[in-house]
């Protein structure tokens, strides 16, 4: 699928619920967002449904997203399932952590391709402050858990809430230690991250070249999205950015979202989108959704603009209402 401005769209991320066990600052209130009903949230009939449909259009990278989707009862079983669907060559899942040890076999059994870790620090008193939970001794069970399968990919994902260089080298440090690719993630101002300013790559990369040593760009790329990676000598494994906001990717963005409650969109700040949950619970044809997909696809938005002045189209759902 290309959509009008040249870019090949092959990589669809679902949000399998609005729910999570973490209450991280940037993502939602102390006190959670009110859950949509079983009845709102696509079944996973419906999510394989769009699956094979999105798969005709051109569709080959499938995540799993939340909230956290290890949450919703089934996860792997939908994994295996979309998994064996004509044109889809790979699966992958973005997890908290908290519950990956205790499923990570029926994961692997499903043939999942990679997971992803959101991982903030490595201190326990501030891994509270800012999931608001206790679970880091959870996470590390996941970590040690997915290193001990060589052949699955694992990337920690860290949004550099907490400024402290000594966080940043932290974090960093488990690129040294394993066979694992930290990536940092500039926050966005969406939802609840409109609060907090985002902490941008390059002073980040200046604390871990102060730290570690020089930071050498390497050209591969390591997953499905915009990614950027260094390599510092005698680490196990690489250093990561996706910086939307100082390094804009628009132009090479490769994705489109499907929320938990079935709506695409083609661009984190917009609300613009189809609802596919609808159509399908009104009696729609393959056809008339696949044209649906191709609409979202074909109008893709060409770029963010969170720098501009804010507008009636901007979303305002958080990132757990919209898919992490």
């Amino acid at each position: 699928m290309i959509d009008k401005y040249g870019r090949e769209i092959d990589y669809l991320r679902i949000s399998l619920t609005d729910r999570c066990n973490l209450r991280c600052i940037y993502c939602m209130p102390e006190e959670g967002v009110k859950s949509l009903s079983h009845a709102e949230i696509l079944t996973y009939d419906e999510i394989l449904r769009i699956c094979r449909c999105a798969a005709d259009l051109g569709i080959r990278k499938i995540k799993l997203t939340g909230g956290e989707p290890l949450v919703r009862k089934g996860c792997a079983s939908l994994a295996k399932q979309i998994k064996a669907i004509p044109g889809i060559e790979k699966v992958t899942l973005t997890t908290n952590g908290i519950l990956l040890a205790e499923q990570l076999d029926a994961l692997l059994d499903a043939g999942i391709d990679a997971i992803n870790i959101s991982l903030d620090t490595l201190d326990p008193e501030l891994f509270k402050k800012v999931a608001r939970r206790d679970g880091l001794d959870k996470v590390f069970e996941g970590i040690e858990a997915a290193l001990a399968h060589p052949g699955l990919s694992l990337k920690i994902n860290s949004v550099p809430v907490i400024k402290e260089k000594e966080n940043f080298i932290g974090i960093a440090g488990l690129a040294q230690k394993y066979p694992i690719h930290v990536r940092f993630i500039e926050m966005m101002p969406i939802g609840f991250g409109k609060q907090f300013p985002f902490q941008d790559e390059e002073s980040i990369k200046a604390v871990l070249e102060e730290a570690y040593g020089p930071m050498h760009a390497v050209n591969e790329r390591y997953g499905n999205g915009p990614c950027h990676y260094y390599e510092i000598a005698g680490f196990k494994g690489k250093i990561g950015f996706i910086s939307a906001m100082t390094h804009k990717f628009c132009s090479q963005c490769n994705r489109v979202r499907l929320t938990s409650e079935g709506f695409m969109k083609g661009c984190l700040q917009y609300q613009e989108g189809t609802d596919l949950r609808g159509l399908m619970r009104g009696g729609c044809t393959d056809e008339q959704l696949k044209d649906a997909i191709h609409q979202v696809i074909w109008n893709k938005p060409v770029s963010h603009n969170f720098y501009e002045a804010k507008t009636e189209q901007d979303e305002i759902r958080g990132m757990s209402q919209i898919g992490g």
